[in-house]
This record gives C-alpha cells, structure tokens and sequence, in this order.
C-alpha cells in the first residue's frame, strides 16, 4: 500500500516520512484545497524527500475557489511547472475544467505538453465534472497520458466511506488503464476500510499516516 500524504510546506514533512509516506502532494494553502508553493519550498522539500527515497508530486493551482481559469491564470500554471520541472519535482497535479462541466482540452493539452517526463495526477476538479462525463473523462485523461486521477468519488461534504460504490465504478471503468486514488478524508482508522473494499494499492490524505 503506497500512502501519498498531503502536505502543506515543508513543516510536516520529516514526520510524515517517518510515520509511512511514500509519495508527497505538496501544496500550500490547504484551507483552500491546495496552491503552489513557492520556490524555496519546492527546493527544500524536493531535495529532502529524494534523500529518504520518497517522490514529491508538486501542485498546479494559482488559486482557490473553482477551476476554471483564466488565460492569465493558465499562463502562471505553466510557469509554475516549467520552474518545478526543472527543480526536479517528481510530479505535478493539475486540473482544468470549462463553464460546461467538461475538461479544458485546450488548457490540459498545453498543460500536459509542459509536463513530458514527469507524472501527472488530475486531482479534485474531477469530481466538479458533471457525473455523466465523467467515465468519458477517464477516457479522455487516459488518452492523454495522465498517471492517476485523485477523486473523493463525490462532492466535498459527503464522506469517502459513502461514496465506495462510485469510486468502484470508477476503478471498474478505468481497469488499470489509468490509477484511480481514493483521497479525500482518509485517515488511519479508515483506510483499511477503503483499500480493502476498493482494492486499491495507493490511497491519499492529509491524515492518512499517524
């Protein structure tokens, strides 16, 4: 079972380490559901968790709020994983969505075009896809080269034990063609709930190691 731990800076990160975590979504911002952080972070954080053997998947968003971005906004995102690319990030975790419940082709393409060599997770905004999109979401995600998809398999306020059913609908669809991560108010009591129901072999949260 691989823990990805989401971590806000670098303050956590030696004690997440310890305590089990084998991938880092580092974010800033969690209040907000995760931004970029800034350069030092980003070089600090790299730098450690490569000693320890440990990948960092590094976040792409300018702001809170929805995601639907402007051409300014998409334009800061791909400055920002240029910088984190060439600072050696593992990873990045993006996602961009349109007015109409639908992926922005346009914005994910030049997005995922940026980011050859790296993995890819397109995080929560899958789940603001309108329901009936989203297996042809996994679809279009998958053609496109993208590792995992993190989804909660429901709106924020539900509880990821409540949403099992979507989310192996989802792990069903996708048949191994792409990861589906479960995140999203795992902790350590439940997570051998949900890997065991799901059948996962990665899971994702802020407190999914003690």
């Amino acid at each position: 079972m691989l823990k990805e731990a989401c971590v806000e800076n670098f303050t956590n990160v030696p004690e997440v380490i310890a305590n089990g975590a084998r991938r880092i979504e580092l974010c800033d911002n969690l209040a907000v559901g995760g931004t970029t952080v800034s350069p030092g972070v980003a070089v600090v954080t790299i730098n450690y968790c490569h000693s320890k053997n440990v990948k960092v998947m590094s976040m792409i968003r300018p702001r809170g709020g929805n995601f639907i971005y402007s051409k300014e906004e998409i334009e800061m995102m791909k400055q920002d994983l240029v910088h984190l690319k060439e600072l050696g990030t593992d990873g990045v975790v993006f996602g961009c969505l349109n007015d109409s419940g639908w992926i922005d082709e346009e914005a994910m393409i030049a997005l995922l075009d940026l980011a050859k060599g790296l993995e890819v997770t397109f995080h929560m905004a899958f789940d603001q896809i309108s329901p009936e999109n989203q297996f042809k979401a996994i679809d279009w995600l998958e053609k496109h080269g993208v590792s995992r998809i993190l989804t909660h398999g429901g709106q924020p306020d539900t509880k990821i034990e409540d949403n099992l059913g979507r989310l192996k609908e989802y792990i069903d669809y996708a048949d191994d063609r792409i990861v589906i991560l479960p995140g999203g108010g795992i902790n350590t009591k439940n997570l051998p709930l949900i890997t065991s129901e799901l059948n996962v072999e990665e899971a994702h949260g802020t407190k999914i190691v003690g």
